[in-house]
């Protein structure tokens, strides 16, 4: 399995006047293109205010712009956050899913209290926490099933 990390920082503010004769600028394609080409998606976010952050829903946003480059893709979700640990934000991001027609796994969710002892995470973002590794392992193995699954009945 490979990982590829996908920075949406690049992306502008969705605005459909920025479509011009089919086409999308050149960062908005790049990403869609990525996306077209991946076998699943994993989310990570944060939660803020209960759901997940503005940056992440611009993407949404765009990668479902006509044609929908998210439609009929496996997917799973890990969030770290304080009190419930992203939980609300998962859900939030299920419900916007189901528009997108994303097949999203269910079992093993992962969320992370990242404030909670012990330390979850060292000074550099990087996961240290060895119950959380083998958690997402867990998650990551289950997407990679759930993926093969889906492929084998086309």
């Amino acid at each position: 399995m490979t990982i590829e990390y996908v920075d949406i920082a690049p992306l502008p503010f969705v605005n459909t006047d920025l479509e011009v004769d089919g086409t999308f600028p050149e960062p908005v394609e790049a990403f869609r293109q990525t996306i077209r080409g991946a076998d699943a998606i994993l989310f990570a976010s944060p939660e803020y205010n209960y759901s997940f952050t503005g940056p992440l829903k611009n993407a949404i946003d765009w990668a479902s712009r006509p044609p929908n480059v998210m439609a009929d893709k496996p997917a799973a979700i890990i969030s770290a956050a304080g009190g419930f640990g992203g939980g609300k934000s998962q859900h939030h991001l299920r419900q916007v899913g189901v528009f997108l027609d994303l097949h999203f796994i269910n079992k093993p969710e992962l969320f992370v209290y990242a404030f909670q002892p012990p330390r979850k995470f060292d000074t550099d973002g990087n996961l240290i926490d060895p119950e959380i590794k083998a958690r997402l392992k867990q998650l990551l193995l289950s997407l990679k099933a759930f993926t093969l699954r889906l492929q084998n009945k086309c």
